[in-house]
């Protein structure tokens, strides 16, 4: 479901406008404190967390977006067990745990991106984060590359706010047991 966004729209328009070195810090402050809103946890949570008993893929439950695009605030619901392809995005990005906790792979690319849809790829690190854990940052492209997912017995949810798209391009997927990368044209 996508709707005008209404929750504190002046902050989230305000941080969607700056450039990205000056949105992400805002961007994690402002989802590091959504999460711990009790409002927030009544009235957009726990329902994802309920309507997602059946689920076996994971999806977006609820998704505001900021008038001119300058931002989409998104609920991604993971039940046990579900993880996204590694990926990137064409804007900033920022997300915090909102229940249970999701496991965040960050990886390096090690080509220069030279040859098309190729891609070779090493990771770096992964952390586990729940709602005490503060919020995850991406750049845009190549200086974001993860993947998200749950790996635990428990469903999961997270908030997600994205900056504005800095082309036609959504992002892009790879797939490292190939050296294999491609454009990902819709969200």
């Amino acid at each position: 479901m996508t709707t005008t966004l209404a929750l504190n729209t002046n902050e989230l328009q305000n941080i969607g406008t700056q450039p990205t070195s000056q949105a992400l810090p805002r961007a994690a402050e402002f989802l590091a404190d959504l999460v711990l809103d009790r409002s927030f946890l009544e009235s957009h949570v726990l329902p994802a967390l309920e309507g997602a008993r059946d689920a076996e893929r994971w999806y977006v439950a609820r998704r505001w977006d900021a008038l001119g695009d300058s931002c989409s605030l998104q609920v991604f619901v993971w039940p046990p067990g579900t993880r996204t392809m590694i990926h990137d995005h064409s804007s900033w990005g920022a997300y915090a745990c909102a229940a249970g906790t999701v496991l965040e792979e960050r990886y390096e690319r090690l080509d220069d991106g030279s040859r098309h849809e190729h891609a070779r790829l090493r990771e770096v690190w992964q952390l586990p984060w729940s709602p005490r854990d503060g919020a995850s940052t991406v750049q845009p492209r190549d200086g974001g590359i993860n993947r998200v997912g749950n790996p635990y017995e428990e469903t999961a949810v997270s908030v997600h706010l994205y900056g504005p798209r800095l082309g036609d391009v959504d992002g892009r997927d790879y797939d490292p047991s190939r050296d294999y990368v491609c454009d990902r044209l819709e969200d």
